[in-house]
């Protein structure tokens, strides 16, 4: 399973503002949303899916980098965005760094396997700090779909 099976490329976020993690998460799930990816679903609810995973430990994995993700029934198949904050921002990240690279992931419940498939597919892109640092210098959207689609080829 590659990103580009799963990241919408109209709900990238090539510059998050300036936030904090529930402001994050609230911008890339609106992007999902702009994006006709929710079928009736109530959004303060997928934050709230969102944010109980980010209580559990933080999906900010360190070197500049955070996965949040949860499984909802507001999908059918697994989506997902990619946002780039160009200030960083403090996410609880296990090293305690700012993040710049934000990859969110929601997939359907019954669907356990791709959810684990894509983090491991998004985890792995991004311990490339090659690819991580080209994302961070990203200024469009068109830009990170570049570079999504130059990393799995």
């Amino acid at each position: 399973m590659r990103m580009s099976d799963f990241v919408v490329r109209e709900a990238i976020v090539p510059d998050l503002p300036p936030t904090n993690k529930e402001g994050v998460i609230r911008a890339m799930v609106e992007s999902l949303r702009a994006a006709g990816q929710f079928r009736g679903a109530d959004l303060e609810d997928i934050i709230r899916a969102i944010l109980k995973r980010e209580f559990l430990g933080s999906t900010g994995i360190g070197r500049g980098v955070a996965i949040p993700h949860t499984k909802h029934n507001s999908v059918d198949r697994l989506v997902g965005t990619v946002a780039v904050s160009h200030k960083g921002i403090a996410f609880d990240s296990l090293d305690g760094e700012p993040v710049y690279v934000f990859v969110l992931l929601i997939s359907p419940q019954d669907r356990p396997g791709d959810h684990l498939r894509a983090l491991e597919n998004v985890s792995r892109s991004l311990r490339d700090d090659n690819f991580v640092r080209a994302l961070r210098g990203a200024t469009t959207r068109e830009e990170i779909i570049a570079l999504l689609d130059r990393a799995e080829h």
